[in-house]
């Protein structure tokens, strides 16, 4: 009779593969919020506006860096939440076209990016986006007048909001 030095069965093979699994899952968890918000990352500025914005601060709480740029009482004012990553400069070449209408916008950065302090979570970023709005009504722009605007995970706040 012959002697096997190392045999696995089948259910040791599936439950290998479980664990595997299992601990690819749990660094998954654990490292979640460094695989979606990437404030420092994708920094490049190749533009400059061409046009005049206030550098302003929206939020009670939370002092939170935003560019304002208005033209008229009339127009609506459209409000950009970004993406995951790099700043505000990053959206430049985006402004520079959005200033050539005849709309008002106001973009901000939330908490943790460009130099705003704290950490990005889900819940950050929904009230980060409920203070931009406090900004705007308390400066006499109403809901209706209102355009939300969003790019990439900024698309997510604006449908939540």
């Amino acid at each position: 009779m012959k002697t096997r030095l190392f045999s696995i069965n089948f259910f040791e093979i599936i439950l290998i593969i479980f664990l595997i699994y299992l601990i690819i899952i749990l660094i998954l968890f654990i490292f979640q919020r460094n695989l979606l918000y990437h404030p420092k990352i994708n920094k490049y500025y190749s533009q400059s506006l061409n046009h005049e914005i206030k550098n302003i601060y929206i939020g009670k709480k939370h002092k939170l860096k935003a560019w304002y740029h208005f033209k008229n009482n009339r127009y609506k004012t459209l409000l950009f939440f970004h993406g995951n990553a790099g700043n505000l400069e990053n959206r430049i070449y985006k402004l520079n076209e959005i200033s050539k209408l005849n709309i008002n916008y106001l973009i901000f950065a939330y908490r943790g990016f460009d130099n705003n302090p704290g950490k990005p979570s889900e819940l950050v970023l929904y009230e980060d986006a409920n203070s931009a709005i406090s900004w705007l009504n308390s400066n006499n722009i109403p809901d209706s007048k209102i355009i939300l605007y969003g790019e990439s995970l900024g698309t997510g706040v604006a449908i939540h909001i």
